[in-house]
C-alpha cells in the first residue's frame, strides 16, 4: 500500500469534511455518507470539534509508524488530517504545559475498536513522553498492564474477538517534566455470569483456553488439568478455538507481562491454582437424594473432581463437601441449617464459581496498583482513560440484568458528556468576549432520574424488593414498578395501568421499556432480582476461608468465624450505581476528551461499511446531536495568526506581508472580499465564523489565488532560469578562454626549456666523456707496473712454500714409523700379561669348588631336614630388615597436610604399611598440636565451626580459609575517635568491623562500625562513634545469605521485640564467614540454641509491616566490594552479584 500523503493542514485536500462542523447540508444522511466517503479512502478518523470519531477498519492501516508519531508531536489540534495522535498530543501537551487534569472518554458498543484506540493512546504518550531507565520501566509496566487484565477480563464474543467484559479507568499519574510516574485502575461491573455460562457462539474469558493451550505438561499435571477443552462443563465448545489467536503465544505473553508488572512466582502460580479450581467447579455434578423426613436433597455424583479441588484449594473435603449440600442461616441468635435440593446445590456451586473468578480478578487489579501505583509523594497531574461499554440493545428481549446497568452508565456518560461540551463551548466563548445564545438540547436528567433516584427510581425499587421479606420474584419486583413508574413519559410496560400499552403487541407481559437517549429499549425482567442479590451461602465462604491457601482466604474475608456480620451485603446495583457516581465526580475534576468508536459491520470484515448498522450507533452515541451543539454558534474557529497565514493571498494590502497586528489583518482581508459582518465575529484571540459555506467560500477563493500564484511563480522562475543559464554559459566561455590562454603559453614554456636543457646535456655529456678517455688511460698504464711486480713476488713465494712442505713430509714419515714400532711392542706384551692372569684365575676358580664340595659333602647331613625353613625364616627376616631401614631413609615431612607416603615393596606388607601410615600420621599430629597455644586452638576451632557450616555450600568459602580470623579490626581501645564508643560498651568486644548497612528503601548503603560482644549485637557511626542500634542475641533468630561469591547478609530478628520496629537488617561485609561464624558461636554459647544460618539466592525479609523477596540476580558491582541493590518495587528488592 503506497505511503499516505502528509496533509499540512486539516483543510487541504479535504476527502469529504474532516470536521463535521463544517458538514453542509447537516442531516443524519450527508453525516453518515461523509462517514462512508472517508471510510472508503482509510480516513477512519474524523472530528465533531474536538471530538473524535473513529470508524474500526478490522485491518492494519499504516498510519501508526514511529514517523507518524513524530508527524502528530507538538503539532496544533487542527494542523493535520484527524487522527488519534492528534488528540492523544493535544491532551498530553495540556497537562504538561498548562497543569490541567486530562480525562479520555472512550465509549462505543463492543467491537468498535475501544480497547485497541485506549493503546494506541498509552502507546503514544509512552512514545513522547520522557526517556530513562525508571520512566522506561513505568511506561513498560503500565502497557504490560493491558495482556494480563485483557487475558482475565476480555472474551470472544458474536461481535468481537476481543471483548472487554469489564469497564476500565486508569489514571496515569505524571510529574512536573510530563514523565509517568505510575498509574491506578479502577474496573466497573465484570461480567461474572460469563463464567458459568456463555450464549451460543461465544468463549468464557480468554484465560482458561489460554492455560490448557499453553501450560507445560508439568504445570498442568500440578494444576490437576488436562489439555482436552471438551473435559470442562463451563467452557463452550462450539468456539473453543479463534482464527487468528494464537491461545499458547498469549499465555507465554500473560505469563511475561505478570513478571514485567511485579507478580512474585507464588503469586502467579496461586492465581493459576485458582482459574483451575474454577475450571473444576464446573464439572461438579448432584444427583437427588431423599431424607428419613421427607426434605429433599442433593449428594455429588463423582467426588474425583471434589477431592482434586480440595487438593488444589487445601481445604478440607467434607468441609467443602458439607457447604454444596447444606446452608445455614442466622438470625441473631439462632443458627438454622437446611437440606438444597439439586436445583440449590447447581446455584450455589456456580454462586460460587462467580464470586470466585470475580474476587481474583478485583485482586488482580489492586495487585496491578500496587506495583503501578506512584512511589514519590510529590505534586501528580493526571491523565485518566475511560474504556468502557457502548450502549447495548440486543434483539428478542434478550436484554437482562447486565444491559440495563450498562445502559445506566452511558446515560450518565452522555449526562456528562453533553454538560461538559456546553460548558467547554460557553467558557470559549465568554473567553473571546464572544455574545453567547442558548443552545437548545435533549436533557437526559429525567432518564437518569428514573433510573437512580433513592426513593422511587428503578435501582431503589429493586434493592427494596431484595431486602422485602416474603416471596420476591421477578414479576412482584415488575409489578412494583407499574405502581410506581406507570407515569412516567420515559417507561412503558404491558401491565401497567396506562391504556396506551393495553394492545402493543411488542411489549411481552414479562418485559418493560425504558426510552433511552439513543432509543428504545425492551428488558426482560427475569433474573433481575437473583443478578442484584448476587448471593453467595455464608457456608461456602467461611468454606473457602478455612484454606491453607493465602490467596484465597484473602478473597473471602467475611467467611472469618470471629468477624461474623449478619448484616446484609450491598447489592451489585447499589454497588454499581456508587461506583458511576465516583466514576462521574472523578471526571469532572479534569478536562474531558472524546472518542466515539463506530463499528462499520457485524462481520468483522474489512472495506465492507454497513449504512443500517451505523445509522444505529451514530442515533445512540448521539453524534448528530453532538454536531449541533458544536454549530449552535459558530462552526469555525481559527486564531488570528494562522487565519492570516493561510487567506493572505486573497488581499492586497496583506500579501505578501502584514506588519501590522494579526486581528488587523484578517479585519482588511474580511472588508476586501466583502464577506457580510454577520458572517463573522472578531474575538479577543480568535476569528469566529458562523456559517461553513463561508469558509468553503474562502477555500474557494484561496485554491484559484494558489493556481494564480503558482503561474506567477512557474513564469517568473522559468525567467530566472534562462538568465541564470546565460550568464553561467558566458562566464563559463570567458573563464574557459583564459584557461586555454594560459595552457597555450604555458605549454610552449615547458617545450623551449626542454630544448635548451637537451643541448646542454649534449655539451656536458661530451666534455664528461672526454675527461674519462684521458683520467682511464693513466690509470690503466699505473695499473700495469703494479701487476708485474705483484707477479713476481707471487712466483718466488710459491717456490719456497713447495720447499718447506718437502722438508715437513720427511719429518712426518719418521716419526709414523716409530709410533708404529712402539705399539706393536706393547700391544705384544699386553696379550703376554692376558694369558698369565687367565691361567692364574682358572686354578682359583677350580680350588673353591673343590673346597665347597668337600664342605658340602661334609655338612649335608644337617642341612637336609632344616634347610627350607631355616632359608625362608632368614630371607624373611632379611626382607623385613631392608623394609624398615629403607622406610627409615624415606620418611615424609611432619607436616599433617602433607599425604605423601613411600610405596610399599611387597604384596603381603600391606596391612603393615597401612597401620604404619595411620600410626605415623596420629603421631605427628599430636607432636604439631603440641606447639598450638590455646588462642591458636580456639581460632582453629573457629575455622572448623565455619567449614561445617559453609563448605559446599557457600562459593566465599574457600577464599576465607587461608585468612586468619582476628575479630576486633578496629583498635577501639587504642583509637581516641572511638573513646566515648569503648566508654559505653562494658562487655568483651569479639568483633570491630566496618560493614555497609543497607538501606531498606532505596538499597544504598551507609558505612557502620558492627560491634559484637557476648550478649549484644551493636553498629555505631563510623564517623561519631555513637550506637545506632543495640540487639540482644536472644532477638536474633536468623542469619540469610546467597550462595553466590559476594559479601550480602541478612539479620533476622525475633517479630515483636524491640530492636524489630524497623524491619531485619541488610549487610555487606568483607568478612562475612568470619562474622557469621563468631555471631553462630557467641549466640550458641548465650542461649544454648543454635542460630538458624540460611544460604539461598531467594529469601524473604521483614520491613515493617511487609515481607519483601530479595533476590540475588547476576551482575556488575559499582562501589567496590558492596553488591548493587535496587528495590524494584514494595515486594521485590535485587541485589546484583558477580
Amino acid at each position: 500500500m503506497a505511503k499516505t500523503e502528509v496533509k499540512t493542514s486539516l483543510l487541504d485536500n479535504m476527502i469529504g469534511v474532516g470536521d463535521m462542523v463544517l458538514l453542509e447540508p447537516l442531516n443524519e444522511d450527508t453525516f453518515i455518507d461523509n462517514l462512508r466517503k472517508r471510510f472508503d479512502h482509510n480516513e477512519v478518523y474524523t472530528y465533531i470539534g474536538s471530538v473524535l470519531v473513529s470508524v474500526n477498519p478490522y485491518r492494519s492501516l499504516p498510519i501508526y509508524s514511529p514517523e507518524k508519531v513524530e508527524e502528530y508531536r507538538n503539532r496544533n489540534f487542527y494542523e493535520l488530517s484527524p487522527h488519534i495522535y492528534a488528540l492523544s498530543d493535544e491532551v498530553y501537551r495540556s497537562l504538561r504545559d498548562q497543569d490541567k487534569d486530562q480525562c479520555i472518554l472512550i465509549t462505543g458498543e463492543s467491537g468498535a475498536g475501544k480497547t485497541e484506540a485506549s493503546k494506541l493512546v498509552m502507546s503514544y504518550i509512552a512514545a513522547v513522553c520522557g526517556k530513562g531507565a525508571e520512566v522506561n520501566q513505568v511506561k513498560e509496566q503500565l502497557l504490560q498492564s493491558n495482556p494480563v487484565l485483557e487475558a482475565f477480563g476480555n472474551a470472544k464474543t458474536v461481535r468481537n474477538d476481543n471483548s472487554s467484559r469489564f469497564g476500565k479507568y486508569m489514571d496515569i499519574e505524571f510529574n512536573f517534566k510530563g514523565d509517568p510516574l505510575g498509574g491506578v485502575i479502577s474496573n466497573y461491573l465484570l461480567e461474572k455470569s460469563r463464567v458459568v455460562k456463555q450464549p451460543r457462539g461465544e468463549r468464557n474469558f480468554h484465560v482458561f483456553y489460554q492455560l490448557l493451550a499453553g501450560a507445560s505438561e508439568e504445570l498442568l499435571n500440578k494444576l490437576k488439568l488436562k489439555r482436552d477443552v471438551s473435559r470442562y462443563n463451563y467452557l463452550s465448545l462450539d468456539s473453543a478455538t479463534v482464527n487468528g489467536m494464537d491461545d499458547a503465544a498469549n499465555f507465554r505473553t500473560v505469563r511475561n507481562a505478570m513478571q514485567i508488572v511485579g507478580f512474585l512466582d507464588h503469586e502467579a502460580q496461586s492465581v493459576l491454582e485458582v482459574v483451575a479450581t474454577v475450571l473444576k467447579l464446573g464439572n461438579i455434578e448432584f444427583k437427588p437424594d431423599s431424607r428419613v423426613n421427607g426434605l429433599d436433597e442433593s449428594k455429588i455424583k463423582d467426588k474425583n473432581e471434589l477431592k482434586e479441588i480440595c487438593e488444589l484449594t487445601g481445604i478440607d473435603q467434607s468441609v467443602l463437601e458439607r457447604a454444596f449440600s447444606f446452608r445455614t442461616v442466622e438470625a441473631k441468635q439462632e443458627k438454622v441449617s437446611t437440606t438444597l435440593n439439586v436445583a440449590q446445590a447447581y446455584y450455589a456451586r456456580d454462586a460460587l464459581a462467580k464470586n470466585l473468578y470475580s474476587r481474583l480478578f478485583s485482586w488482580l487489579v489492586n495487585r496491578i496498583n500496587e506495583s503501578i501505583k506512584a512511589q514519590t509523594k510529590v505534586r501528580k497531574k493526571v491523565m485518566g482513560v475511560l474504556d468502557i461499554y457502548g450502549f447495548e440493545i440486543f434483539e428478542n428481549a434478550d436484554n437482562s440484568f447486565e444491559q440495563f446497568i450498562i445502559n445506566y452508565c452511558n446515560e450518565k456518560l452522555q449526562q456528562i458528556f453533553i454538560e461538559l461540551t456546553l460548558k467547554e463551548e460557553q467558557e470559549e466563548y465568554i473567553q473571546e468576549d464572544i455574545e453567547w445564545t442558548h443552545i437548545n438540547y435533549f436533557n437526559n436528567t429525567i432518564i437518569c432520574d428514573l433510573i437512580e433516584n433513592n426513593t422511587n427510581g428503578i435501582l431503589a425499587m429493586l434493592d427494596e424488593e431484595c431486602l422485602r421479606p416474603g416471596i420476591v420474584t421477578d414479576e412482584t419486583f415488575l409489578e412494583k414498578l407499574n405502581q410506581v413508574c406507570a407515569t412516567h413519559q420515559h417507561f412503558e410496560s404491558r401491565m401497567s395501568k396506562c391504556s396506551r400499552f393495553l394492545n402493543d403487541t411488542s411489549l411481552p407481559h414479562s418485559c418493560f421499556r425504558i426510552q433511552h437517549y439513543a432509543g428504545k429499549v425492551l428488558y426482560q425482567v427475569e433474573g433481575f432480582v437473583d443478578k442484584n442479590n448476587d448471593l453467595l451461602y455464608r457456608d461456602l465462604s467461611q468454606a473457602m476461608w478455612k484454606t491453607s491457601q493465602p490467596l484465597i482466604k484473602s478473597l473471602f474475608p467475611e467467611g472469618n468465624p470471629a468477624k461474623i456480620n449478619l448484616k446484609r451485603p450491598p447489592t451489585a446495583g447499589s454497588q454499581f450505581k456508587a461506583s458511576v457516581a465516583t466514576l462521574m465526580k472523578n471526571l469532572q475534576t479534569k478536562n474531558p476528551n472524546y472518542i466515539r468508536c463506530i463499528k462499520p459491520n457485524d462481520k468483522k470484515a474489512a472495506y465492507i461499511f454497513s449504512e443500517t448498522l451505523v445509522r444505529h450507533q451514530v442515533r445512540y452515541l448521539g453524534l448528530l446531536e453532538n454536531v449541533r451543539v458544536r454549530r449552535a454558534g459558530y462552526a469555525f474557529r481559527q486564531a488570528y495568526g494562522p487565519c492570516l497565514e493561510r487567506y493572505k493571498m486573497l488581499c492586497k494590502q496583506t500579501w505578501p506581508h502584514w506588519k501590522g497586528p494579526a486581528r488587523s489583518g484578517v479585519e482588511a482581508l474580511l472588508n476586501e472580499l466583502e464577506i457580510p459582518v454577520e458572517e463573522y465575529s472578531f474575538g479577543k484571540s480568535k476569528i469566529f465564523i458562523r456559517n461553513p459555506r463561508t469558509l468553503f467560500k474562502l477555500e474557494d477563493l484561496r485554491k484559484q489565488r494558489l493556481e494564480d500564484l503558482a503561474t506567477l511563480i512557474q513564469k517568473i522562475y522559468r525567467g530566472w532560469k534562462c538568465r541564470t543559464h546565460f550568464l553561467l554559459m558566458r562566464k563559463s566561455q570567458i573563464v574557459i578562454a583564459a584557461w586555454y590562454r594560459r595552457y597555450a603559453q604555458q605549454k610552449w614554456y615547458q617545450k623551449t626549456k626542454s630544448s635548451a636543457l637537451v643541448i646542454q646535456s649534449y655539451i656536458r655529456g661530451w666534455k664528461a666523456r672526454k675527461l674519462l678517455r684521458e683520467l682511464k688511460h693513466q690509470k690503466r698504464c699505473e695499473e700495469a707496473v703494479t701487476t708485474i711486480a705483484a707477479y713476481w713476488h707471487g712466483t718466488q713465494a710459491r717456490r719456497e712454500l713447495r720447499r718447506l712442505k718437502e722438508e715437513a713430509r720427511r719429518k712426518h714419515a719418521v716419526a709414523v714409523i716409530w709410533a708404529y714400532w712402539l705399539g706393536l711392542k706393547a700391544r705384544r706384551e699386553l696379550r703376554r700379561l692376558k694369558e698369565e692372569a687367565r691361567r692364574k684365575h682358572a686354578v682359583a676358580v677350580i680350588w673353591a669348588y673343590w673346597l665347597g664340595l668337600k664342605v658340602r659333602r661334609e655338612y649335608r647331613k644337617f642341612f637336609r631336614a632344616y634347610a627350607g625353613k631355616k632359608i625362608y625364616e632368614f630371607t624373611l627376616q632379611r626382607i623385613v630388615q631392608n623394609y624398615f631401614l629403607d622406610m627409615k631413609n624415606k620418611m615424609p615431612s611432619l607436616s599433617p597436610i602433607d599425604k605423601n607416603w613411600p610405596s610399599r615393596p611387597y604384596l603381603f606388607l600391606d596391612s603393615t604399611h597401612k597401620e604404619l601410615k595411620r600410626i605415623f600420621h596420629l603421631w605427628r599430629c599430636k607432636k604439631y598440636r603440641d606447639q598450638f597455644t590455646d588462642q591458636q586452638k580456639l581460632i582453629y576451632e573457629e575455622k572448623l565451626e565455619a567449614s561445617e557450616l559453609f563448605k559446599d555450600k557457600k562459593a566465599l568459602y574457600p577464599s576465607s580459609v587461608g585468612q586468619p580470623f582476628q575479630g576486633p579490626y578496629l583498635a577501639i581501645n587504642e583509637n581516641p575517635k572511638y573513646k566515648k564508643l569503648k566508654d559505653a560498651i562494658e562487655e568483651k568486644i569479639i568483633i570491630a568491623e566496618i560493614v555497609n548497612k543497607i538501606n531498606r528503601a532505596n538499597g544504598k548503603s551507609t558505612s557502620r562500625i558492627f560491634l559484637l560482644t557476648n550478649n549484644n549485637l551493636l553498629l555505631a557511626d563510623q564517623k561519631s562513634g555513637q550506637i545506632k542500634s543495640e540487639v540482644p542475641l536472644v532477638d536474633v533468630t536468623k542469619v540469610s545469605m546467597s550462595s553466590q561469591n559476594d559479601g550480602f547478609f541478612a539479620i533476622h530478628l525475633k517479630e515483636g521485640s524491640e530492636a524489630a520496629s524497623k524491619g531485619d537488617f541488610l549487610f555487606s561485609s568483607d568478612h562475612l564467614i568470619e562474622m557469621a561464624t563468631k555471631l553462630y558461636r557467641t549466640t550458641l554459647s548465650q542461649t544454648k540454641q543454635k542460630l538458624n544460618i540460611e544460604i539461598s539466592d531467594e529469601f524473604l525479609v521483614q520491613f515493617r509491616k511487609d515481607k519483601v523477596c530479595v533476590k540475588f540476580i547476576q551482575g556488575s558491582q559499582n562501589n567496590g566490594s558492596v553488591p548493587m541493590c535496587k528495590r524494584k518495587n514494595n515486594r521485590l528488592l535485587e541485589v546484583a552479584v558477580p
